[in-house]
């Protein structure tokens, strides 16, 4: 454990807060119009922070503390997710991951092995099941868990986070039975009259309230994979959407001991945590810019998968049913303005159309009051009726989505939504053509984290197959550089970031990352198998692809 968080500090062994040069890269990054800046090389302060971008053309500084050869490779300002989880892809990596599954039977088999190789574990406790994936056509059952696990507790997070699989040991313990009434903002489903064994968004702290709370030391191991991973993909920063208390303290626990990696951009789940872990008004940037709790996440609706996601008008496949609306009008406004008097940012969870006209109407009468730079943001922007997305640029609104997303959902959102509503559905090019501003991410770990497969996404609507070939709904792509900038100006933009990172300008940190791959020229299943060389944060190496590296020295050899 010391030894780890001790390597996780350390990085590569290169002079740290030193006046240095990165050379012989092909450099990319934008300027603050959005306009490419091309470069070969970037000199870096004692401080850490970018002194300037050279070309082969200007001469170099000849006293360096240090000197790093780029190799060639294209240098990239560090890519910034501007929507994810940060602890929830940590447990991911720790406990059992079904998102591989393709089946119901895969799911099963998997669930079984994984409780053979932990006898211990009072639980079983996982993540990634997608019914849709499986072809299931309907969610599964406690029954269907009891046949892989029946001894012990089984719960399982969908992929989206917005329903849960019990089995029924799991149900038993928490005392679920017929008569067990469905929260508000939340659904049991039933099966001949009895819960099914799935719990739909507000419903899962029904059973969740029992599962006993990972230690501080676990949820410090899960920080360090967490950063291991982000890192390994080239993200240097994460809007970290949802951050509780315990995550925070793990967060100060990292950023005391000098082994926060990272930046984490927190937003804090729900008005009691913000005022809990920032109090009066939102942090200072902590650890050098690696820490601030600046905003709130509110939750409007629930996800289309789980048909949650609050609809004008019912879903094609479920008649009977629009969704869920978590907040009345008047509560999601009086949370609006509860953080706002504060100075808090507001980060609202909207997935159907409702709930994205209920934001936007309600960001409008605000916009009265609160006439400074807000930055309003809502998150994900699924689905949007035609008719609203106008305000998203009047009014300034981040539009912050997951491109993957769109790959991810695209039969199923044809299913529940029909053609008609599909017109505003994951709408990137119409809301950028408005004014609205885009900040992209992955919300992993519903997602991958990988910000090149976001970038195919963004530029083609098609997934790693080439599927749907030229595109879905192809209107709505976006060009390589306003997908480049969802990822950096963008994403740090809209956490009010941009004077400090999303781009390699002087004064800004010196985060970027070294890739295999020309971002603005390599075809998307190029740019889907990118390999991050090296990762920097702050100006010193965070992360070092050593067999990528080795390969480049026995090729570097071989030349010579």
């Amino acid at each position: 454990m010391n030894k780890f968080f001790a390597l996780m500090a350390l990085a590569i062994a290169t002079p740290v807060l030193a006046d240095g040069l990165v050379e012989n890269v092909n450099g990319i990054t934008l300027d603050k119009d959005g306009k490419v800046v091309r470069f070969n090389a970037v000199l870096i302060g004692k401080d850490g922070k970018v002194t300037e971008l050279l070309t082969r053309k200007d001469k170099l500084p000849k006293q360096l503390d240090f000197r790093h050869d780029g190799r060639g490779w294209t240098m990239l300002p560090g890519l910034i997710d501007a929507h994810g989880h940060v602890m929830g892809l940590g447990f991911q990596l720790l406990t059992l991951d079904l998102s591989g599954t393709n089946s119901l039977a895969e799911a099963q088999a998997a669930i079984r092995e994984y409780a053979a190789k932990n006898p211990d574990r009072r639980w079983i406790i996982g993540t990634g099941w997608n019914q849709e994936k499986w072809g299931l056509g309907r969610f599964p059952t406690a029954a269907e868990l009891d046949a892989a696990v029946s001894d012990r507790p089984v719960w399982l997070q969908r992929v989206d986070g917005h329903a849960d699989w019990a089995n029924s040991r799991a149900m038993e313990i928490a005392g679920i039975t017929a008569a067990t009434k469905s929260p508000p903002g939340g659904r049991i489903e039933m099966m001949a009259g009895k819960p099914s064994g799935i719990f739909v968004d507000a419903a899962s702290s029904l059973v969740g309230k029992f599962v006993p709370a990972p230690k501080p030391s676990e949820r410090d191991v899960a920080l360090g994979e967490a950063q291991k991973k982000l890192l390994s993909q080239g993200i240097t920063a994460i809007a970290d959407m949802g951050t509780t208390m315990e995550d925070w303290q793990s967060y100060r626990r990292a950023g005391d001991g000098g082994w926060l990696s990272i930046r984490i951009f927190g937003y804090a789940g729900g008005i009691d945590n913000m005022v809990a872990i920032a109090g009066p008004r939102p942090t200072p940037w902590l650890y050098d810019d690696k820490l601030r709790l600046g905003g709130v996440k509110l939750y409007l609706d629930g996800a289309l998968g789980s048909r949650g996601a609050w609809l004008k008008k019912p879903y094609a496949d479920a008649p009977g049913q629009t969704g869920l609306q978590f907040l009345a009008s008047a509560e999601i406004r009086n949370l609006m303005v509860r953080a706002s008097m504060d100075g808090f940012q507001t980060a609202i969870h909207a997935i159907g159309d409702a709930a994205n006209a209920e934001v936007i109407a309600a960001i409008e009468e605000l916009s009265e009051t609160y006439k400074d730079d807000r930055r309003w943001r809502i998150e994900h922007v699924q689905v949007v009726d035609p008719l609203d997305l106008q305000k998203l640029g009047q009014f300034g609104i981040i539009s912050s989505m997951q491109p993957v997303h769109q790959t991810s959902d695209r039969l199923m959102a044809e299913a529940r939504l029909g053609p008609e509503r599909l017109k505003g559905a994951y709408a990137w090019q119409s809301i950028a053509k408005v004014g609205g501003k885009l900040a992209f991410g992955s919300d992993v770990p519903v997602e991958s984290a990988d910000p090149f497969a976001g970038l195919a996404t963004a530029m083609t609507r098609e997934d790693a197959a080439g599927q749907p070939f030229g595109g879905w709904r192809p209107e709505e792509r976006v060009t390589r550089e306003q997908a480049l900038a969802g990822f950096t100006t963008g994403a740090a933009y809209a956490a009010f970031a941009e004077t400090r990172v999303g781009s390699l300008t002087p004064g800004h940190h010196a985060d970027f990352i070294l890739i295999d791959v020309d971002p603005l020229l390599a075809s998307p299943s190029e740019l889907r198998k990118a390999v991050v060389k090296e990762t920097w944060v702050g100006g010193r190496p965070a992360y070092k692809n050593a067999a990528a590296v080795a390969a480049q020295d026995r090729k570097d050899g071989e030349a010579r």
